[in-house]
């Protein structure tokens, strides 16, 4: 098997049990603000297994940054692509979100700019940590000369 593969199936398999403890946190939080909430068990079967799928798309995702022969401009829609379609499949089996072409659209937007907030931070992130090692490293290797 292909190392990536196994990588991607271990975090998710590691990670998956995350979506359903946020769906249980979210669905009591529900339950003690609205006062006619209330689920089938099939909607809870449903939202259950999409979370833990979501979350562990999620968690496998992570290593299409990691696969040093790829550009970053591919692994970044690798990446995009598999968590956007992931995340709209789940709202939308669950009906998060309406089937309309215009709240897909919100949507998409909203996800769209998100991810590239989040992803612009991480990247900034990592440049600073680079920059303060190579700044240690050059420092200790001008000691140890």
């Amino acid at each position: 098997m292909n190392p990536y593969a196994k990588e991607f199936f271990k975090r998710g398999l590691i990670f998956g049990g995350g979506g359903p403890l946020v769906l249980g946190i979210v669905y009591l939080i529900l339950s003690h603000t609205l006062e006619d909430f209330s689920l089938k068990g099939s909607d809870v079967f449903i939202a259950i297994l999409s979370t833990y799928l979501l979350a562990f798309v999620h968690a496998g995702c992570s290593v299409f940054n990691q696969i040093e022969h790829w550009p970053m401009a591919k692994s970044l829609l690798f990446h995009f692509l598999s968590l956007y379609l992931a995340y709209t499949g789940c709202y939308l089996i669950n009906a998060w979100i309406p089937f309309a072409p215009m709240m897909l659209l919100i949507f998409t937007g909203v996800f769209i700019v998100t991810y590239f907030i989040v992803w612009f931070s991480v990247f900034l992130a990592i440049k600073s940590a680079e920059k303060k090692l190579n700044k240690n490293l050059k420092r200790f290797i001008g000691k140890n000369s």
